[in-house]
């Protein structure tokens, strides 16, 4: 009776395995996919790929998409400008998120369940476009870099997360023992709180840069000089134009413009996804740690 048990159990296992890795296998191919193709036209030959014979290898391998790139200042100009925005972004992100999560993850601090109360009402809530556009305006922000990182400097879900790691990983016994000893609240954070605090700092810096590096909203909304455009609102600039060229390809003397426009494109997509492709891997595990930070406990 328990030999047939095991191996009707086994035989169970084995099924639903090859269902797991089935949909595994469906769910990389979906995923995958994309990328795979984007390499792939980005080293073919822009006739092929417009002819739509691409697929999966490179068609007609050349690398004049690439030197393009080389050669595109705006191109670079992005680049620089989304490094800068990524980096300074992601400092004050940080700090302003400490020096919110720390005080509500006191038990001491008065008021702090009608605080946490209002600052979640704001995941569900918020001024609107417009209103925010006329403070960023009034504020004397618009096209400067401060309004891409100002009105962003705190994300909810971010404070939540790094109030909950306070909460739940940092005993108050011993917060309670460092005052008893003569320690300021200023130097118990900086001496205390924050060494025990790096691999939620880490989550944060990785939550704040991604953002950083991927946002394009607020630069289209806020930025007017070319000069100040970051890599992405370049990129969305570049596959306008090969659309807009595209769509015009009937007129005479249009056909070297299109396909530059064509081999330029899917090259800049994986140039400007190229950092964070490679940084991921070795992040993913902090990803995972802050996100279950954020759902175990509230």
């Amino acid at each position: 009776m328990t030999n047939e048990t095991t191996i009707s159990r086994s035989s169970d296992d084995r099924v639903f395995d090859a269902i797991i890795y089935a949909v595994a296998a469906v769910i990389i191919v979906v995923v995958l996919y994309p990328l795979i193709f984007i390499v792939s036209a980005s080293f073919s030959d822009p006739t092929k790929v417009l002819a739509g014979e691409v697929w999966l290898l490179p068609k007609g391998f050349n690398l004049n998409a690439y030197a393009n790139i080389l050669h595109n200042e705006k191109i670079w100009i992005g680049y620089r400008n989304t490094i800068l925005y990524t980096v300074i972004g992601t400092f004050v992100n940080l700090i302003m998120t400490i020096l919110a999560a720390y005080p509500l993850s006191r038990p001491d601090l008065p008021g702090r369940g009608f605080i946490m109360l209002i600052i979640t009402l704001t995941m569900f809530f918020s001024g609107g476009l417009i209103p925010t556009y006329l403070l960023v305006k009034d504020l004397g922000m618009v096209n400067t870099m401060w309004a891409l990182i100002v009105p962003g400097a705190i994300a909810t879900y971010n404070l939540i997360v790094m109030r909950t790691y306070f909460q739940s990983s940092i005993p108050w016994e011993l917060q309670e023992a460092a005052h008893i000893d003569g320690c300021s609240n200023w130097r118990l954070l900086t001496s205390i709180i924050l060494p025990l605090s790096k691999p939620i700092i880490a989550v944060m810096v990785l939550f704040y840069a991604v953002g950083h590096w991927n946002s394009f909203f607020g630069a289209l909304i806020y930025i007017r000089d070319e000069a100040l455009f970051p890599l992405q609102l370049v990129l969305r600039e570049i596959l306008l134009i090969s659309q807009s060229v595209a769509e015009d390809g009937a007129n005479v003397g249009l056909e070297d413009k299109i396909l530059l426009a064509e081999s330029i494109k899917y090259a800049v997509i994986l140039v400007s996804s190229l950092p964070v492709l490679i940084m991921y891997p070795f992040v993913q595990r902090h990803f995972v740690k802050g996100v279950m930070i954020g759902s175990i406990k509230g």
